[in-house]
C-alpha cells in the first residue's frame, strides 16, 4: 500500500486507459484527484465513481495542446482542493499512423502539439506552485519509442523522445529544489491505442497478440508508486515497467 493521503493530483488524458487507471489508483491511496480530458462526460462519470467509492475527485475539460486549458486545470485543483502536489502528464495520441512519405503534415504536427507541448505546458503550469512549496512530483508517461525507431511512428517516436528530454531537463532545473520529475515507460498496454496500432498493420508492434499487453491498472499502480519516495531512484529518467524488479516493487504479479 502507498500512502498518498493529503496530496492533490492532476491527471491529464484521464477519460480512459492509463489516465483513468492512474486517477483511480491515486484516489485509492488517498490522493484528491482532478481528472482532465477533452471528453467531459467520461471524466465526470469517473470522478463520480471515485467519490461513490469514498474518494475525492473533480473533473475539468482540458485540451493539453492549449496552455490556457492546462492553466485552467491546474487552477481547478487549487480552487477545489487547496493546492497541487502531483501531475501525471499522460495525455497522448498516436493516430494517424503512417510512413513519413504518406503522412499528413498537419496531423503529424497535431501529435507533437499534444504529446510534446502538452507535457511542457503541464510542467510549466505546475512548476511555480511546486517550487514555491519546495515539493512535488511530476510523472511523464513515456514509451520505449522514446529510444527506439519504429516504422510508421515517426511522430510518436519523436514526441516521446522529446518527452524524455523534458523529463531530463526538468530534473536538471528542479531536482535540487525538492521536485521529483520522473518518466514511466509502461511497455504495451491494453488500451484503445493498441487497438489502433493493431488496425494499422504497420511494424512488429501491430502484430502482437492482445494477450501480450499489460492491463492499464498495472500502470496506474506504478504511477502511484513513483509518487512515493520509491520514485526518487528514477529522477530524470524513464522507469521501465518491463523490468521485473520494478513490477515486484510495485506489487504486480
Amino acid at each position: 500500500m502507498f500512502d498518498l493521503s493529503g496530496q492533490v493530483a492532476l491527471v491529464t488524458g484521464a477519460s480512459r486507459g492509463i489516465g483513468e487507471a492512474a486517477a483511480r489508483s491515486l484516489a485509492k491511496y488517498g490522493a484528491k484527484v482532478v481528472l482532465a480530458a477533452r471528453s467531459g462526460t467520461d471524466i465526470e462519470r469517473i470522478a463520480g465513481e471515485i467519490r461513490t467509492a469514498g474518494g475525492e475527485a473533480a473533473a475539468v475539460t482540458c485540451d493539453v495542446s492549449s496552455y490556457d486549458d492546462v492553466v485552467k486545470a491546474v487552477q481547478t485543483a487549487v480552487d477545489t482542493f487547496g493546492g497541487l502536489d502531483i501531475l501525471v502528464n499522460n495525455a497522448g495520441v498516436i493516430e494517424p499512423i503512417a510512413r513519413i512519405e504518406a503522412s499528413d503534415p498537419e496531423a503529424w504536427g497535431n501529435v507533437i502539439d499534444i504529446n510534446v507541448k502538452g507535457v511542457f505546458y503541464g510542467i510549466r503550469a505546475v512548476a511555480p506552485l511546486m517550487l514555491e512549496k519546495g515539493a512535488g512530483t511530476i510523472v511523464n508517461i513515456s514509451s520505449g519509442a522514446a529510444v527506439g525507431a519504429l516504422e510508421g511512428w515517426s511522430h510518436y517516436c519523436a514526441s516521446k523522445a522529446a518527452a524524455l528530454s523534458l523529463t531530463r531537463c526538468a530534473d536538471k532545473e528542479f531536482g535540487d529544489k525538492g521536485l521529483r520529475i520522473v518518466g514511466l515507460s509502461p511497455g504495451t498496454v491494453a488500451t484503445q491505442m493498441q487497438v489502433d496500432i493493431k488496425a494499422s498493420g504497420i511494424n512488429p508492434v501491430s502484430q502482437l497478440d492482445p494477450t501480450a499487453h499489460i492491463p492499464a491498472e498495472w500502470v496506474g499502480e506504478a504511477i502511484s508508486w513513483l509518487c512515493t519516495k520509491a520514485g526518487d531512484a528514477y529522477r530524470g529518467v524513464d522507469c521501465s515497467l518491463r523490468d521485473e524488479d520494478v513490477r515486484k516493487s510495485v506489487g504486480l504479479t
